[in-house]
C-alpha cells in the first residue's frame, strides 16, 4: 500500500500561516509516493524532495533531504560532502569469523625480517572455535598435575614425647587424659593434616588436545601468532635477542617454540631474560601459551604440531 502525504495532511494541522510559517506552492496538487522514492534511488543517482519547505524568521528547513548512494572519499570531486572533513584513515576490512575449520595462510620471516614466502596453517589445528571452559579445565589439570605435593603433617604416633598417662583418671578433679601427644596439647599430633600425595586428576586426551588447538586458534585470531623459517641467531649474545624483541610490536612476553632440540646459541642467549622463554615443540602447552603475549613458531615446529595434533588418540 503506498504511502501518500497530501495537502489534507497539512490541513489537519491547521493552517501552516497560522503558525508563524510559510506555506510554499510546492505543496499543493502534489502527493509523495513510497513507490516513486523506491523507483528513483538506484546507483549513483540522486533524489532531491522538493515537496514543502518550512521556514520561521531564517533559512527554510527541506522536509526531505537528498539521498544518494554515492560512496564520499577524500578523492570526491562531485562537491557532496567537504573532502577536508572526510577521514584519511584507512578503511578496516570486517574481521573474519573465527572457528570455521579454514585454512590459514600466512607470512613466513626471521628475526632480521626477512621474507621467507608464505605457510598454510591446518584450519582443524589453527582456526577452532575458541571455548574458554575447555581452557579452564585444561590449564587445571596443568597446575595440578604439576603440584609438588609434598606437605605433610605428623599424627599421634609420629610425634616426639612420651606415651605415659599424665595423671591418675580419678579424684584430682581435672580431665581425664591418656597422653599429652594428642591434638588439644601444644606441641601434640595434627589430625586429618594433608598428607604428601598427587594432586593430579584425569582428563581426556581428546580435551587436552582440543585445549592446546583453542590457545593455537586464539593466537592466530589475535594475530599474535608469528612463524619464522627457523630460530638460528648468529652469536649466544643476549643484546642480539634483546635487539629482535624491540623491534616486534606490543610485545612484552615471548615464547619461541622450535621443532627439534633447541639451540645452543639461543638457549644461551635467552637464559638471562625472564621476558623470553624457549620451549622445544613436544613441550608446548596451553598454561605456557596463555602466560605470553606473543608466540614465535619455527616452520619445523608448526609441521610437527599439526602432525601431532592429526595422530590417532590410542585407545
Amino acid at each position: 500500500m503506498a504511502l501518500s502525504i497530501s495537502r489534507r495532511v497539512v490541513r489537519s494541522f491547521g493552517s501552516l500561516s497560522a503558525l508563524g510559517f510559510r506555506e510554499y506552492p510546492t505543496v499543493a496538487g502534489r502527493s509523495f509516493q513510497a513507490s516513486d522514492l523506491s523507483g528513483r534511488i538506484a546507483g549513483d543517482n540522486l533524489l532531491h524532495a522538493d515537496c514543502f519547505s518550512l521556514s520561521k524568521g531564517g533559512p527554510s528547513f527541506l522536509g526531505f533531504r537528498r539521498f544518494s548512494t554515492t560512496i564520499l572519499t577524500p578523492d570526491s570531486n562531485g562537491g557532496a560532502f567537504p573532502s577536508d572533513l572526510l577521514s584519511s584513515k584507512t578503511v578496516l576490512t570486517p574481521e573474519r569469523t573465527i572457528g570455521l575449520y579454514e585454512d590459514l595462510v600466512v607470512p613466513v620471516t626471521n628475526f632480521h625480517n626477512e621474507d621467507h614466502g608464505l605457510m598454510v596453517l591446518a584450519g582443524d589445528v589453527f582456526d577452532v572455535p575458541i571455548r574458554k571452559d575447555i581452557i579452564h579445565r585444561v590449564v587445571r589439570w596443568q597446575l595440578a598435575k604439576r603440584q609438588q605435593g609434598t606437605h605433610s603433617t605428623k599424627t599421634i604416633s609420629e610425634v616426639s614425647g612420651t606415651g605415659r598417662k599424665p595423671w591418675q583418671q580419678k579424684g584430682l578433679g581435672r580431665a581425664r587424659h591418656g597422653s599429652l601427644r594428642g591434638p588439644q596439647f601444644r606441641g601434640g599430633a595434627t589430625m586429618h593434616g594433608p598428607k604428601p600425595r598427587s594432586h593430579a586428576f584425569k582428563l581426556n586426551k581428546k580435551v587436552r588436545r582440543l585445549g592446546l588447538k583453542i590457545a593455537l586458534s586464539a593466537c592466530a585470531a589475535e594475530g599474535k601468532l608469528l612463524v619464522f623459517e627457523d630460530l638460528e641467531v648468529p652469536t649466544h649474545k643476549t643484546k642480539n635477542i634483546v635487539n629482535y624483541v624491540n623491534q616486534m610490536e606490543n610485545t612484552k612476553k615471548l615464547l619461541l617454540v622450535d621443532g627439534g632440540p633447541i639451540n645452543e646459541k639461543l638457549k644461551l642467549a635467552t637464559q638471562n631474560l625472564h621476558y623470553v622463554n624457549v620451549l622445544p615443540s613436544i613441550g608446548l602447552n596451553v598454561y605456557s601459551i596463555l602466560q605470553h603475549d606473543t608466540l614465535v613458531m619455527s616452520r619445523d615446529a608448526v609441521n610437527r604440531i599439526v602432525e601431532r595434533m592429526h595422530t590417532p588418540i590410542s585407545r
